[in-house]
């Protein structure tokens, strides 16, 4: 039953994407490096590396796609500290199979993606915004 409402969740973020336009002050073009899902990330961060608006365009599985929107609606207004341990909460959950256990780490509707790990072939689908944050915002 769970994973019935996980999927109409995930089905729900993939017809009605979230944050689905361009904006932002920057952009970064991804595409993901396991097949042709592909995405621009758009982003606006104030003085105190707070993430004012955050948006994507693209096209891809239903998979990726609801991650994009999931994923646009949960940093928004975060820190970028914040939004680094996110991420790397949201790896841990599609790699390993492992939820956050810091209560202060909130995954939201993301974490409707947990049985992508049983898909190894579609971890980068559901990880392929989490990959575009980190290029954007965390390497040089």
């Amino acid at each position: 039953m769970l994973d019935d409402l996980y999927r109409q969740l995930i089905m729900d973020h993939a017809r009605y994407r979230r944050n689905h336009r361009k904006g932002g002050n920057e952009h970064l073009n991804y595409k993901n490096p396991t097949c042709g899902d592909v995405m621009t990330l758009y982003w606006t961060i104030n003085k105190d590396n707070v993430i004012e608006d955050v948006s994507f365009t693209g096209e891809g599985c239903s998979i990726s796609m609801a991650s994009c929107s999931m994923m646009t609606v949960l940093v928004r207004g975060k820190h970028v500290t914040e939004v680094n341990q996110m991420k790397e909460a949201m790896e841990q959950l599609i790699r390993n199979g492992v939820p956050p256990t810091d209560q202060e780490i909130d995954l939201g509707d993301a974490l409707s993606l947990e049985g992508v790990h049983k898909l190894k072939a579609r971890h980068n689908c559901a990880l392929m915004p989490w990959q575009a944050l980190d290029r954007a915002f965390f390497r040089e």
